[in-house]
């Protein structure tokens, strides 16, 4: 066995299916002789299984393997509950198009089975952090596997902001708001608002216009290290939302800036040995496959 002697089970369980994942997953660990450890949220989904278990933000402190169970939306909350304690994340997919879980429900025991052998591939991620500052004082904060949204929440209106990077001045502009995005999640909201796709080992970050009110603004790739800074303007009436990864959201106002940038410390993802980031985004997104070739 590779050195995973403890293993904490992470994910948000919606559905039967994804429970008797849950309890597969078990049986084999404790067949294998590994210590597991549960986060509160799989505890109380699985009440007759009598389970060691402790809020998620603690379970990096406790385990050398971080398995969930879900879709990328319970991979982005678990990687910020354990990217402070360098623990690894492997993802088990009962989502949907599962970007970051790659290992199938019928084959957890063969692929989790080669990854505690140490037949597996392994992978860096960074993530974003976010900081929202008012008259000079920082107000609230947060961190991103995916992206870094400044939009209006619920009211549909046009917002105001002004770009900076790395301290120059880039554009003021009129739009529904700004995805910043990591490699990671180039594949997420970013497609979906037209940014590029970003092979996730690269160091950039890209920034994606929402709706912008402007046929010139367009998609903007940078480089890892770079500082964002979006000061809102004064002529917004309205509280705004500066979102991370979907879960969370935090205020802004007229005058606020709102700072981006690398999140020191990296998240390490374990892939089964025949993972390919191309492959995933063949099935994921539609991409054609080999052409018919005849003999």
């Amino acid at each position: 066995m590779a050195s995973f002697k403890c293993i904490g089970l992470m994910g948000r369980f919606n559905s039967e299916q994804a429970k008797h994942t849950a309890v597969r997953l078990l049986d084999f660990f404790n067949s294998s002789g590994i210590d597991v450890i549960v986060s509160d949220s799989v505890a109380e989904c699985l009440p007759e299984q009598h389970l060691t278990r402790m809020h998620a933000s603690q379970l990096g402190a406790h385990c050398d393997l971080a398995v969930v169970i879900g879709g990328d939306g319970s991979m982005l909350g678990a990687a910020r509950a354990v990217v402070d304690y360098n623990v690894p994340l492997l993802g088990i997919n009962r989502g949907r198009l599962g970007f970051l879980t790659d290992i199938m429900p019928d084959e957890v025991e063969e692929k989790v089975g080669e990854v505690l052998a140490g037949d597996y591939v392994s992978e860096s991620r960074f993530l974003l952090e976010m900081a929202v500052i008012r008259e000079g004082q920082e107000i609230s904060a947060g961190s991103a596997v995916n992206d870094v949204v400044l939009h209006p929440g619920r009211s549909a209106h046009m917002i105001e902001f002004e770009l900076y990077i790395d301290g120059h001045f880039v554009y003021s502009q009129s739009s529904d708001g700004l995805i910043v995005s990591t490699p990671t999640g180039s594949t997420a909201y970013a497609l979906s608002g037209g940014g590029p796709l970003m092979h996730p080992t690269l160091d950039a970050i890209g920034l994606v216009p929402l709706n912008p009110h402007t046929l010139s603004s367009r998609p903007i790739v940078v480089t890892g290290d770079s500082v964002i800074k979006l000061t809102i303007g004064d002529r917004n009436n309205e509280v705004l939302n500066v979102t991370c990864d979907g879960q969370s959201d935090e205020i802004a106002r007229a005058g606020d800036e709102v700072i981006v940038r690398k999140k020191a410390g990296a998240l390490t993802l374990i892939h089964p040995k025949d993972h390919s980031y191309y492959q995933a985004c063949r099935s994921k997104l539609g991409w054609g496959q080999h052409l018919t070739r005849q003999s």
